[in-house]
C-alpha cells in the first residue's frame, strides 16, 4: 500500500519502510512522497553519478521503474546512526526478479533521513554493488 499524498512519516523507520515498499512496487508517486522536496537531496544508483535535486531524482526513478520488471527485494539492516534530527542507515539490499531468487544481486545502500515540519523524509540514498554477504568476503578494515 502506498503512503497517502500528504503522508507524514512519524519515524525514520516508517520512511525507510515506505521507501522500500515503493521501490519493490515500482510506484513512482509513492517513492517521491518519501523524499524531501528540497533541491539538496542526493541519490546515487549503483554505477551512476550523483543526482542532485528533486526533479532530477524523480526523473531517474521514473526511468528505472519504466525499464525494470517486477522485483522482489529483501533488506537486511546492518547499521543505524541516530540523532534527534537525522538518521543514517546502512543496509544490504538483495534484489531478484519476482519468483527467481537465483539471480539475487546484493547492493550496499546508505540512506539518510532528516526530521522537519512535515515529519521524516529521505534526503540521501547511495547504493553500490556489494560483495556476497559472507563474513569471509567482508574486509575487517574499511579505510
Amino acid at each position: 500500500m502506498s503512503p497517502p499524498e500528504n503522508a507524514i512519516f512519524s519515524t525514520p523507520q516508517d520512511t525507510e519502510s515506505a521507501f522500500y515498499a515503493a521501490l519493490e512496487a515500482g510506484n513512482l508517486e509513492a517513492m517521491m512522497r518519501v523524499w524531501s522536496d528540497d533541491e539538496e537531496i542526493v541519490c546515487v544508483h549503483p554505477g551512476g553519478p550523483a543526482l542532485i535535486g528533486y526533479n532530477v531524482v524523480r526523473e531517474a526513478w521514473q526511468r528505472i521503474f519504466s525499464h525494470s520488471g517486477r522485483l522482489t527485494l529483501r533488506v537486511a539492516q546492518k547499521v543505524a546512526f541516530v540523532t534527534p534530527f537525522a538518521v543514517i542507515t546502512h543496509v544490504l539490499e538483495h534484489f531478484s526478479h519476482a519468483g527467481d531468487e537465483s539471480i539475487a544481486a546484493p547492493v550496499a545502500a546508505t540512506n539518510i533521513y532528516t526530521r522537519g515540519a512535515l515529519g521524516w523524509r529521505m534526503v540521501g540514498h547511495h547504493a553500490s554493488p556489494a560483495p556476497p554477504d559472507s563474513p569471509h568476503d567482508v574486509p575487517k578494515v574499511l579505510h
